[in-house]
C-alpha cells in the first residue's frame, strides 16, 4: 500500500442542524504516526466533526479523506482502517472484558483464532490482563475507558479516533492512557484525540487543533502555534555578580534571541521551544559566573488556547 502523507485530510466540512452551523467549512490535516490534539470550548464542533469522520453524520458540504482516500457515502474498506472510541463508552455490564472483545472481534471479521491472540495481547496492552473475565459492571471508571480503548484497536487499524479519552480520570488513570496512546504510535498508528484537557493534551500531542464555532483557528505543530501567538520564551537566571563576559558569552548560545539585564538578573529571550539552560549555565560558569537561581517561564497550550479563543469570541459566524 503507497504510503501517505495524511492520515485524515477534510476539505470544506460543513455540517448544520437547521439554523445552526455545527462544523463550518472545516480544512483539517492530520499527519500519520502523530497523535494530534483535536481542541476547542464546549459547543466549539468537536464531536460532531469526529462522527463526521467515522460516519456517523454525513457533511453537508465538503469532503473527507482517509489515507488518501475520498469518503463518500458507505466505504466498508476505509472504515476498516479506522478504530473509534466515543465520549464515556457504555458497554453492557453484563459481559466481561474478554467477551465484549471477542464479539468486536466477530464483528471485524477476526477468525476463531485471531481473536484468541488478539484480545488477551489488547487486555495485556490496556492493563486490563487479569481483569479480563470480571463483569464490565464491576470495572471502575479509568478500567472502562481503558476496555473502550481496547475495543478501538481490535481491528489493527491504522488511525485511532478518541473523543475525550481522559475524561473523569484520576491522575493515575490519565498517565496510563498517555502511555497507552504512546504505545499506539510506537506501532506505526496514528492518533486522532479531541480533548478539553489542555494539559493532558500538551504531554501527549505533537501536533494541534483548535477549533471554535466550527471554525479552525489554528492548526499545527505545539511549538509552531506557540511560536506564532506567544512569541518567545523567556529564561531567567540570577546569578551573584552580573558581568560583561556573562552577558556576551550568554549572547552566544543557540536560540538566544535577545538579553535584558535587572541587577544581577539576566532575562533570556530563547526563540524556540528548546530547553538551552546547559548551555547557559555552561556560559555563565566558564565566564566566572556563579548562578544563584535559574527559572524558564515557558509557554503553555492553556495561554495559546486562550489567546486564540478570546479573539475569536467577537467574530460572527457566516
Amino acid at each position: 500500500m503507497v504510503a501517505v502523507e495524511f492520515a485524515i485530510e477534510t476539505n470544506g466540512l460543513t455540517k448544520r442542524y437547521g439554523p445552526l452551523i455545527a462544523v463550518n467549512k472545516l480544512n483539517l490535516k492530520v499527519k500519520t504516526n502523530t497523535i494530534h490534539g483535536f481542541l476547542g470550548p464546549n459547543g466549539a464542533g468537536k464531536t460532531t466533526t469526529i462522527k463526521l469522520l467515522v460516519g456517523l453524520l454525513k457533511p453537508d458540504e465538503g469532503t473527507i479523506s482517509i489515507f488518501g482516500q475520498e469518503v463518500v457515502g458507505d466505504r466498508p474498506d476505509v472504515r476498516l482502517r479506522m478504530g473509534y472510541m466515543p465520549e464515556l463508552p457504555k458497554f453492557p455490564k453484563h459481559l466481561t472484558g474478554y467477551e465484549l472483545l471477542d464479539i468486536y472481534g466477530k464483528m471485524y471479521g477476526l477468525n476463531v483464532q485471531e481473536r484468541r491472540e488478539q484480545v488477551p495481547r489488547l487486555l495485556e496492552m490496556v492493563g486490563l490482563k487479569d481483569r479480563g473475565n470480571d463483569r464490565i459492571g464491576k470495572y471502575s471508571k479509568g478500567m472502562q475507558q481503558r476496555i473502550g480503548i481496547a475495543q478501538a484497536l481490535i481491528n489493527n487499524p491504522e488511525l485511532v479516533i478518541m473523543d475525550e479519552p481522559s475524561l473523569g480520570l484520576d491522575p493515575v488513570g490519565m498517565v496510563e492512557v498517555r502511555e497507552i496512546m504512546n504505545a499506539i504510535v510506537k506501532r506505526g498508528m496514528t492518533v486522532f484525540i479531541s480533548s478539553h484537557l489542555l494539559h493532558e493534551v500538551q504531554q501527549v500531542c505533537s501536533h494541534i487543533t483548535i477549533i471554535n464555532r466550527g471554525i479552525t483557528l489554528a492548526s499545527d505543530t505545539l511549538e509552531n502555534i506557540s511560536n506564532q501567538l506567544l512569541g518567545p520564551s523567556t529564561l531567567e537566571v540570577e546569578v551573584t555578580k552580573l558581568t560583561d563576559a556573562i552577558v556576551k558569552n550568554v549572547k552566544k548560545v543557540p536560540f538566544v534571541s535577545s538579553i535584558s539585564k535587572e541587577d544581577n538578573k539576566l532575562l533570556i529571550q530563547v526563540e524556540k521551544q528548546e530547553d538551552v539552560r546547559p548551555q547557559v549555565s555552561e556560559a555563565v560558569t566558564k565566564s566566572g559566573g556563579v548562578i544563584v537561581t535559574m527559572n524558564l517561564k515557558e509557554r503553555n497550550l492553556e495561554d495559546v488556547f486562550m489567546k486564540l479563543i478570546i479573539k475569536s469570541k467577537g467574530a460572527k459566524t457566516k
